[in-house]
């Protein structure tokens, strides 16, 4: 299927009014002929009380869905406010990070010039299978060698950054990353490298229905790309931590 082209009628700000608000925020993203994939965050398209509206349409869709699954929401109790509870988990919960703008992170400079490794994690995750929409549950552990030039942020905001990128729809190769992406656009680290472990319901609660296989996959950048003792140090830390 090809790509969405923006259309060539200019919309008035009445026309934008009429349209429903996944219209709306489409319009503005081929417009401005941004990429809109399951990972993309839109948030900078969404304009003030549009998230509401996009609730309520995920909401009434749900309903649809459920209707087309043969289920009776009105007379099951168990099933009264579903679609209300799934349109609320899917834009506020579980696939925030495409919804949200990125969480504040204050950055302090290298006063003391730190240039040793440090480890942060393991850092528990919780991601969704792009092809399934199955969860997708792990840690990720991240090394760092900043210079003297390097940006130092709090511990937790490693978290709130994980958090951010993993709560959408996508595969755990690409998750790792946007991850590295984004810290390494703050940080500006000498080297930086992540390591992700994850459990994927997509094999264990259908297909094969494998429980005991987790997916682990690595990004290094910079020094831990190019120092093999340093790389080695970091992986070696992390068997300690795990017990190895």
């Amino acid at each position: 299927m090809p790509p969405e082209t923006a259309t060539p009628i200019f919309r008035s700000e009445e026309e934008m009014a009429r349209l429903p608000a996944s219209e709306r925020i489409r319009y503005r993203l081929v417009g401005a002929q941004c990429r809109y994939h399951a990972n993309d965050n839109i948030a900078d398209f969404i304009a003030d009380g549009e998230l509401e509206e996009l609730q309520g349409e995920v909401e009434a869709k749900m309903k649809e869905v459920l209707r087309s699954l043969v289920i009776d929401t009105e007379s099951d109790h168990n099933t009264n406010d579903t679609a209300k509870r799934v349109a609320k988990m899917f834009l506020r919960e579980v696939f925030k990070g495409r919804y949200e703008a990125m969480p504040s992170v204050t950055e302090f400079p290298n006063v003391s010039r730190l240039n040793e490794l440090m480890i942060v994690g393991p850092v528990k995750v919780r991601s969704a299978c792009s092809h399934h929409l199955c969860p997708i549950l792990g840690k990720v552990w991240i090394g760092v060698l900043p210079n003297e030039f390097s940006n130092l942020i709090g511990l937790s905001k490693y978290a709130r950054i994980c958090d951010w990128v993993m709560s959408r729809p996508q595969i755990q190769e690409e998750a790792v990353i946007m991850l590295a992406d984004e810290l390494q656009e703050r940080v500006k680290p000498d080297g930086l490298a992540i390591v992700m472990e994850a459990d994927h319901f997509c094999m264990h609660w259908r297909g094969v229905k494998d429980d005991e296989s987790m997916m682990t996959n690595s990004v290094m950048r910079g020094a831990f790309l190019k120092d093999a003792n340093l790389r080695r140090e970091f992986l070696s830390l992390l068997s300690k931590k795990n017990g190895g």
